[in-house]
């Protein structure tokens, strides 16, 4: 089942990357603001709504997940139910903004586990995507994070959330890794940080982010050589392999210094 679900993921995400750029394209979309300050466009929502219909359609009794739908969905670590985990845009305001870091994610979880991830970038063109245990691909070529590079000469990507009420802890992660690092990136899809340091375009990401932005970013990752894991408190309202607080997602040889540097701003 799990290759079926990979191949029906890739053609919903295509699908949803023709709905994006054409409604870019013809300017067709509008801007609303959730709790006052996220913005949602009307893209978000067709797009929403077009991968719960599809994926209701083909999968019945599967549970769907999304960011934009069911956003309040619990999950029982225990169940051995099948879930879509669904971003529909990743990165709203690069797309309002017309900027290109844009992504459609949708990952499948069963049973503890992170099945099957694509990640669709419609204005890069490139689609990423892995299945447990099969590696990770981008465009159909392999992947592969990063290696044998020295800290001092690492690129590191984050993102800061719309709320900054903890804006001095968040100053104190990117101080340190400035400190210790050659540069940070900030491209505003945490679905594509991930995805680039599945490519070894990226050294590293660190951010708290919701499930619907790393499930499907962070197999890709893990099944390219990267090592995911948290370096913080995780709240215990979601699943581990769902669970995108304090996410921290390394090539395998700077994992132990990047956490150890964030682990420090935290005391």
């Amino acid at each position: 089942m799990q290759q079926q679900w990979l191949t029906f993921a890739r053609s919903l995400a295509s699908q949803a990357g023709d709905i994006i750029r054409q409604a870019r394209a013809n300017d067709g979309f509008d801007r609303e603001f959730k709790s006052g300050h996220e913005l949602v466009t009307s893209t978000d929502l067709a797009v929403d709504k077009f991968l719960v219909d599809e994926i209701s359609k083909t999968y019945p009794s599967h549970v769907i997940f999304s960011e934009e739908s069911s956003p309040a969905t619990l999950l029982d670590p225990e169940s051995d139910q099948v879930v879509w985990v669904i971003d529909p845009i990743d990165g709203t305001v690069n797309f309002a903004q017309g900027l290109e870091h844009v992504a459609v994610s949708i990952g499948v979880y069963q049973g503890g586990q992170r099945r099957v991830g694509v990640v669709e970038a419609p204005f890069l063109h490139k689609q990423y995507w892995a299945a447990k245990g099969q590696g990770a691909f981008c465009n159909d070529q392999p992947l592969a994070a990063a290696s044998g590079k020295a800290l001092r000469n690492a690129v590191i990507a984050t993102g800061f959330p719309y709320v900054r009420d903890n804006l001095d802890e968040l100053l104190g992660y990117v101080r340190e890794i400035l400190t210790h690092c050659q540069d940070i990136r900030r491209n505003g899809s945490a679905a594509l940080d991930l995805c680039g340091v599945a490519e070894g375009v990226l050294d590293g990401y660190y951010e708290s982010v919701k499930p619907w932005d790393m499930a499907a970013g962070a197999l890709i990752a893990t099944e390219a050589g990267a090592v995911v894991g948290a370096f913080g408190k995780q709240r215990a309202e979601w699943p581990l392999e769902l669970n995108g607080d304090h996410l921290l997602v390394v090539s395998a040889d700077l994992y132990q210094s990047i956490l150890e540097i964030l682990q420090k701003c935290k005391k």
